[in-house]
């Protein structure tokens, strides 16, 4: 879950890039980089923080160039060092530099072919950086002084030989030009648009669509899975499949969370999708329990807030706003440690009394992952008066980790893995739960006007897309998650900045 951009224009792009990582600011709020290409030379600025924190005026002025790409990072894969931040860069060949969002499944194995094959190092333990240097090397082997588009499009179609997983990738190649592709699965999210200026056509590439409006360019459409599209500097655009066998399955968990409402996600619009959830959730509801007595639907702030509105309709009771959300404060479910998560929610949200008091209230949320945000939000309701509080999510029970690019929990922190319903409505302290069935969430995003038969859904029904994913695999990850050891390496990370600085 990080935001990726790459803006080739017809002059210095620096604000540019600022402004589209700034509106990609909730795909990641650990770290944000931006490098720029100028007369054969590098500017680079990174380091971790938000965007306005990473960037001062001085940062900006020194960012100069026509082309450039752009990352903000929450950590999918490797710590939370300023050293993991993006973009990477790699001198050979050419100087490429590359901003990734995703995450390899196969990374230990290509790890070990890099270092012992390529003969390349990698300085960090990002995935990304094992990434690079395999597109790094895949290109080098092409062996020209002035490489092609011919010549990057056989790098990525080596790239999607080699590795496996989810990702969405922006690099640049110095004083060549931009590219962009995304895996043959298509589970990460990556779309291209231009503008037309005075002084010609400029491209950009970004995570979602949104970036693109606010900048100005026209959506051209989203990549397909496995494809790669290349601008050059001079601004000539070029697009081609890489893949042998590329079949879509994006990430359901876009829609229901990552995703802001006002993108387009392969021709779905994400504000419309989650109308649609809502519609299910209503329909669920007048199934199980035609007779409720639901007095008034309120939402937990903000990703919810569009399934809530339509499932408030359906039912035909109140909507209203029972809490206010503090702006300042990060999105919980970024954060490592429950502690950090636990202390954070009550700094976030804030009950309006009146809302609850002496009601029977459903609250709405996207979804359900540890458990710790929605149980201290019902105990709000509840010292808000609320007589009965029920709970409802916009998406099914997360049972799985993720292990394409969203750093979910280990298995063992998700509250409804190994559980039922009724166990975790009674851990969250719900008086009645419900879930959105998983085929009402396909048919929610998949059942607009353009159709999408395959998600990856494997969070909720543990179904691996790229068919690598074993029992062993999930283990070595859950080790790697887990909050205790996420902390100790927090820990030791801010020891190793300290020194460094």
């Amino acid at each position: 879950m990080c935001g990726i951009v790459g803006i080739v224009g017809k002059s210095n792009v620096n604000q540019a890039l600022y402004d589209a990582l700034t509106v990609l600011q909730h795909r990641g709020q650990d770290a944000a980089g931006i490098v720029t290409s100028h007369d054969g030379r590098l500017f680079l600025r990174k380091d971790n923080g938000l965007v306005r924190d990473v960037f001062q005026q001085r940062h900006m002025q020194r960012l100069v160039g026509h082309m450039g790409i752009g990352h903000v990072r929450y950590p999918t894969a490797g710590s939370s060092t300023s050293a993991e931040a993006q973009p990477f860069y790699v001198n050979s060949p050419y100087g490429i530099t590359l901003a990734h969002n995703g995450n390899l499944t196969n990374v230990e194995q290509l790890a070990k072919e890099i270092y012992e094959s390529d003969l390349r190092h990698v300085n960090t333990s990002s995935d990304s950086e094992v990434l690079l240097n395999v597109f790094a090397h895949e290109l080098a082997q092409r062996g020209k002084l002035q490489p092609t588009e011919e010549d990057v499009f056989a790098a990525v179609t080596d790239v999607h030989n080699r590795c496996v997983g989810g990702y969405a990738v922006v690099a640049m190649v110095t004083g060549y030009g931009i590219v962009g592709f995304r895996d043959p699965h298509g589970i990460r999210p990556i779309v291209f648009g231009q503008r037309h200026t005075d002084e010609g056509v400029e491209y950009m590439i970004a995570s979602e669509s949104v970036s693109l409006d606010v900048l100005g360019f026209t959506l051209i459409r989203d990549l397909a899975p496995g494809e790669a599209v290349y601008i050059t500097e001079d601004g000539k655009l070029h697009t081609r499949q890489c893949a042998t066998n590329p079949s879509l399955t994006p990430c359901i968990f876009e829609h229901v969370y990552l995703a802001r409402p006002d993108s387009i996600i392969d021709g779905v619009s994400v504000y419309k999708a989650r109308l649609r959830m809502g519609e299910k959730l209503a329909e669920k509801i007048l199934r199980e329990r035609p007779e409720h007595d639901i007095d008034v639907v309120i939402p937990i702030p903000d990703t919810s807030r569009t399934a809530a509105l339509e499932l408030a309709n359906h039912l035909g009771v109140k909507f209203r706003e029972g809490f206010v959300k503090n702006r300042y404060i990060g999105r919980t479910f970024i954060m490592p440690g429950q502690a950090a998560r636990k202390k954070s929610v009550r700094q976030k949200l804030n009950a309006i009394e009146l809302e609850f008091r002496g009601k029977n209230v459903m609250l709405v949320d996207d979804s359900i992952v540890r458990g710790t945000t929605c149980k201290q939000i019902i105990q709000m309701a509840r010292e808000a008066g609320a007589k009965n509080v029920y709970f409802c999510s916009a998406a099914p029970a997360v049972r799985f980790p993720n292990v394409y690019g969203i750093d979910m929990p280990s298995a063992h922190e998700l509250i409804a893995h190994n559980r039922s319903t009724q166990d975790v409505a009674d851990l969250i302290g719900a008086d009645w739960l419900i879930y959105q069935d998983l085929p009402d969430l396909i048919e929610a995003v998949g059942g607009g006007k353009i159709k999408i038969e395959n998600f990856d859904c494997a969070v909720f029904d543990g179904k691996y897309v790229t068919g690598d994913v074993d029992e062993a695999y999930l283990n070595k990850i859950e080790q790697a998650r887990n909050d205790a050891s996420k902390v100790k390496t927090q820990a030791v990370s801010a020891i190793i900045d300290l020194y460094n600085n």
